[in-house]
């Protein structure tokens, strides 16, 4: 009889109540009001928010504080504060009427017609409204700001924006910004007792794993498209920080736009043991790399939405492993948007917005015989981009210049190949994509950013590797404070909105949840010199547009008789193009190439005899000359264009000759600064230089391209080159 109730409690314990079997709910989140700040929390994160200027002024992940605690500066920033004569500070989501789902606080500064703001920004005519948000469970803070110019305002501008996090330099010391820059950092240390180069942010280290590497922090730049979430890490503790943009519709200059994203604060001067904590930035208004424009004119009624992104916090074993769930997280956060909880906005939600689809084709018939001499792909499975991840090759059939030679896959541990330097190990193994002949972007697979793109070239299937389709608010003209005019277009644009998405197969593109308005459509793709316009797209409120089948006829000035490079608005196929990111490389150009640049076509190979900069030379007075030496069947007539398209550029021009004739120049040039900034793509742009054909000959001509005197880092970074003749 003593057995049963024995039996009966033996099985018992193994019978979970529903309470034990039910995890935990995960707490709820909370707002504390006290006289100075609002601290929001959740159990996992924890945020103190400066009333008096919207700064964050504390994040701590799991109880470990993040943010650098350097009592002269907030450790969380936006550039232009909300801080004013008259504000206002509010809980615009109460978690108190949710149930503790969701908290959102708003710190707001009313202009008033006059400047407002101070710091790396300056001041703007504009009310500024910076909110953050936390949910439940989440292990990151939302953050965004309203900016709004209301008619009764005078003109304003706004200069250099963007949100930074100075990190807690005692934990984080990884720095990754994609595959190839994902590696451990230089210590403050270092960079404090490091010897200033030829500008402030660059420095020899003294010291450390790099000693007698030169630090700058314009070497983990990245394009902002292709780069969703980047950040610092600990080997110490199992902890990350990263950005996270769960799209870059509110950022500037769309899809090929490069900026700052990660690097050791520079700001503090040479002073040994000053701060030079870890940073982050997430710039929407950038003045970089040929910058960008945001402009409101006197009377104009204008606000736009920064945001949300996140400030996302993780942990894992690895920085690498904390990366690839930084990225994962990403992805979840590019299928949430837009987000539903913003409110009080412009902010139109899901319902309100629309899809816009469409299929391009290519209607070139010189797309793949366009040389008068044929050169046999890379052998290589894999080809490496300069600004990217590894991507499969593009296609080169029919291209002169190209040399045979594999490229070959990029190692685990690729080194520099730095003349008088130690190597450098830039990725770690088990970066996602290394070794792979997979379509991936800084790890992340096709499956996330689409695969590449196919198009119909006169009747026959292209492949092309990046086609992206964007829609852009119109080219528009601002004036500078000296009455002189100037084009903004997407490239430059920071006012407006902009969409963008990457092609699928055979040009097939849809663009969701863009903003109701009237919008141009863009596409640009590699292998195809220039881009595509529509204009006149009108998007209405919850209206899926579909465009249905679009032709590309790439603007031609007649049959093609050679072409340099590959068409994919950067340098990266050039020498030193596949390791850009290092400080100086314009000071090798006298040894790589003593008698300049001699470049033949149909033997020459632009992987290793072009320069990834044509860069002036101190023992060049009357210019640093390139000759590109070509042979003709027979003596041509008519019209020639020298069609030149430039990643980047500094010099003042570039002049051309023809056998050592005038054939013309390019006219004006504008400072990008991308070589200067260790850069290989800036504001793209072309220039066609026309010539008589009657000054080429039958047989060898030799064309000249000349860049005037100026410093080493005056040069220009040539995206493509391509003469055509057409003929009477």
């Amino acid at each position: 009889m003593r057995l049963i109730p024995l039996l009966v409690l033996f099985v018992a314990a193994f019978i979970p109540s529903p309470a034990s079997a039910a995890a935990p709910a995960p707490p709820s989140v909370k707002i504390v009001e006290t006289p100075d700040a609002y601290i929001l929390s959740n159990g996992i994160i924890r945020a103190t928010v400066l009333k008096r200027s919207g700064a964050l002024n504390a994040l701590q992940f799991n109880g470990t504080e993040v943010l650098n605690g350097d009592p002269r500066h907030p450790g969380g920033y936006w550039s232009h504060a909300a801080a004013a004569a008259r504000m206002s500070q509010s809980i615009t989501i109460n978690p108190k009427t949710n149930d503790g789902a969701r908290g959102e606080i708003a710190i707001k500064g009313f202009c008033d017609g006059k400047p407002l703001g101070a710091g790396p920004g300056g001041s703007a005519i504009a009310d500024i409204e910076i909110r953050y948000a936390l949910g439940r469970g989440e292990t990151g803070l939302y953050t965004y700001a309203i900016f709004t110019h209301l008619p009764r305002y005078p003109a304003t501008s706004i200069g250099e924006a963007r949100f930074c996090a100075k990190l807690s330099d005692k934990l984080f010391d990884w720095m990754t910004v994609d595959a190839r820059r994902n590696q451990e950092a230089i210590t403050a240390y270092d960079w404090d007792h490091g010897t200033v180069m030829n500008m402030k942010e660059a420095r020899r280290m003294n010291s450390g794993k790099y000693k007698g590497h030169v630090e700058h922090k314009y070497d983990y730049t990245a394009v902002q498209f292709d780069t969703p979430a980047f950040g610092w890490s600990s080997t110490k503790q199992p902890i990350g920080a990263w950005f996270i943009n769960p799209t870059i519709e509110y950022l500037s200059g769309g899809p090929t736009k490069v900026e700052l994203c990660v690097h050791r604060d520079a700001t503090f001067g040479s002073n040994l043991d000053a701060p030079a904590p870890p940073c982050l930035l997430n710039y929407w208004r950038g003045s970089h790399y040929g910058g960008s424009s945001c402009v409101i004119a006197a009377g104009e009624s204008w606000t736009k939405v920064i945001g949300p992104f996140l400030i996302y916090c993780n942990a894992g074993p690895t920085p690498v492993a904390m990366w690839k769930e930084a990225l994962t997280q990403a992805a979840r956060e590019a299928k949430a948007w837009p987000y539903e909880w913003v409110n009080g906005v412009d902010y139109p939600h899901r319902a309100q917005r629309a899809s816009v689809s469409g299929q391009l084709t290519l209607d070139d018939p010189q797309a793949h015989s366009a040389g008068v001499m044929k050169m046999p792909p890379p052998s290589s499975s894999i080809i490496r981009r300069a600004d990217e991840a590894l991507l499969p090759p593009p296609v080169l059939r029919g291209r002169v210049g190209v040399g045979a030679g594999p490229l070959g896959a990029i190692p685990s541990a690729p080194t520099l190949p730095a003349r008088g330097q130690p190597p450098i190990p830039l990725a770690s193994p088990g970066v996602p994509g290394e070794g792979k002949a997979r379509h991936t972007l800084n790890g992340i697979p096709s499956e996330v950013v689409g695969a590449p793109a196919t198009f119909s070239s006169s009747g026959r299937a292209a492949p092309l590797t990046h086609l992206l389709v964007g829609l852009t608010a119109p080219d528009y003209t601002v004036a500078d404070r000296r009455g002189r005019s100037s084009t903004v277009d997407w490239q430059l644009d920071a006012k407006h909105y902009q969409f963008w998405v990457r092609a699928g197969a055979q040009g097939h593109f849809s663009i969701p949840n863009v903003r109701p308005g009237v919008y141009t459509l863009h596409a640009i793709a590699d292998n195809v010199l220039g881009e595509y316009a529509k204009a006149d797209i009108t998007v209405l409120p919850g209206k899926p547009l579909e465009l249905g089948h679009l032709q590309w006829k790439p603007l031609r000035f007649g049959r093609q008789l050679w072409e340099i490079g590959i068409p994919d608005r950067t340098a990266g196929e050039f020498l030193h193009g596949d390791h850009y990111w290092q400080w100086g490389l314009y000071n090798e150009y006298p040894k790589d190439f003593p008698g300049d640049v001699n470049f033949t076509i149909g033997k020459s190979d632009y992987h290793k005899d072009w320069n990834y900069c044509q860069c002036p030379r101190p023992d060049r007075l009357n210019g640093t000359p390139w000759s590109i030496i070509f042979n003709l069947p027979n003596a041509p007539h008519g019209k020639a264009t020298l069609r030149l398209s430039f990643a980047a550029t500094s010099a003042r021009h570039i002049d051309a000759t023809m056998n050592d004739k005038p054939a013309g120049s390019s006219g004006p040039l504008r400072d990008t600064a991308a070589i200067r900034r260790d850069g290989i793509r800036g504001y793209w742009y072309e220039r066609d230089i026309p010539f008589d054909a009657a000054l080429m000959k039958a047989g060898e001509n030799v064309l000249k391209l000349t860049i005037p005197p100026a410093g080493v880092m005056s040069g220009v970074e040539y995206d493509y080159l391509r003469l055509e003749l057409k003929e009477k």
